[in-house]
């Protein structure tokens, strides 16, 4: 088969794709190819097939219109801010090739432009975001386009230096709220400012999150996105401390790594050494935490929706991810290269 176009064109600027973007197949909704499935419940909503793409690839309106038409039914609106957040410069996406699959232990991954097949990237944004004013009726558009059994969920995350970062949280959910967005999603895997850690894993402000953000808006189902736990003891912590307040966790989003180029320098630049990898390469860790938490949501008497994302590239991964435990599942970097994804794995449904 031809290879597909991007919907995201890696070889030019966030702000450009966001103002030119969709591309590709997403750029031709005529050819969107409509398949019935048997509508189920995610949450709070009908959805026709619990997959879509998670925070990340879909960077306004018209990237979730496209989305639902090609039958992404859950799509997550780009992770936004109580704030004008800038984007790092390019390179933004790079392809990697790493030895199978990555370790959470920081690799060393070659990273170059040939975005061959099966496909992983290094993405290196550093989650940038328009002011509310910009992106709240541009979320709200992207809300009304929702047809039957699809939905959209906001995506935000609070930022250091506005204050205190539970509060922060807290309003970034209002604002999304105001949009009418029916599921939120806090994302918790960003980097704690002075620190290599990542907030999901610092447990105790995760739950005063979780709080300011139920307290300002207790209306709306909550989903935590997360990074991936290399031990079960902090899972364990995580959901003792959150798992009957919270509605969903997302997992995972990247593991990071040191993307080089061909001479050994780092290829997103010297004050980039690190990135986040998607793709192919994690997929294993994507099924691993959802699996652990299908296992201590049992154990623990809980009943919060899981939502498995890493490396889903054709329908074979999204049904492993789904027998792993998951109740939706999510492709950024396989949907990206593939817009007809969704409508592949509704296919292998019948």
């Amino acid at each position: 088969m031809k290879p597909l176009i991007p919907f995201y064109n890696p070889s030019i600027s966030y702000e450009d794709n966001y103002a030119q973007g969709p591309f590709g197949l997403f750029a031709e909704l005529d050819k969107a190819e409509q398949v019935a499935t048997k509508p189920t419940k995610f949450l709070n909503v009908d959805v026709n097939l619990p997959f879509g793409q998670p925070a990340g690839p879909l960077l306004n309106a018209n990237y979730i219109k496209a989305a639902f038409a090609y039958g992404f039914d859950l799509c997550v609106y780009k992770t936004v801010r109580t704030k004008f957040h800038k984007c790092h410069p390019l390179p933004n996406v790079l392809s990697v090739h790493p030895n199978g699959k990555l370790s959470p232990n920081l690799d060393t991954v070659l990273a170059d432009r040939n975005y061959d097949q099966p496909l992983s990237i290094t993405n290196s944004f550093g989650v940038p975001s328009f002011a509310p004013d910009i992106w709240q009726p541009d979320m709200a558009d992207a809300v009304n386009a929702a047809g039957a059994g699809q939905c959209v969920i906001g995506s935000f995350q609070g930022t250091q230096g506005n204050g205190e970062i539970e509060k922060d949280y807290a309003l970034a959910a209002k604002l999304v709220r105001e949009t009418n967005a029916p599921i939120l999603e806090a994302n918790l895997s960003c980097p704690n400012e002075g620190a290599s850690k990542l907030l999901c894993f610092d447990v105790d402000k995760v739950e005063r999150i979780v709080n300011e953000i139920k307290n300002a808006v207790p209306d709306r189902p909550l989903i935590l996105k997360l990074a991936y736990f290399p031990d079960d003891e902090r899972i364990i912590s995580l959901l003792t401390r959150v798992g009957k307040i919270i509605d969903g966790l997302s997992t995972i989003n990247t593991l990071s790594a040191k993307p080089v180029d061909a001479s050994g320098h780092p290829a997103l630049g010297e004050n980039r050494k690190e990135g986040g990898i998607c793709g192919d390469a994690i997929r294993w860790a994507g099924l691993d935490m959802v699996s652990r938490l299908a296992k201590y949501r049992q154990q623990l008497d809980l009943n919060f929706s899981i939502i498995g994302v890493g490396g889903v590239s054709n329908s074979e991964h999204y049904h492993q991810f789904i027998q792993n435990g998951a109740d939706a599942v999510m492709s950024a970097t396989g949907a990206m290269w593939n817009p007809l994804l969704a409508i592949e794995i509704k296919k292998s449904l019948k």
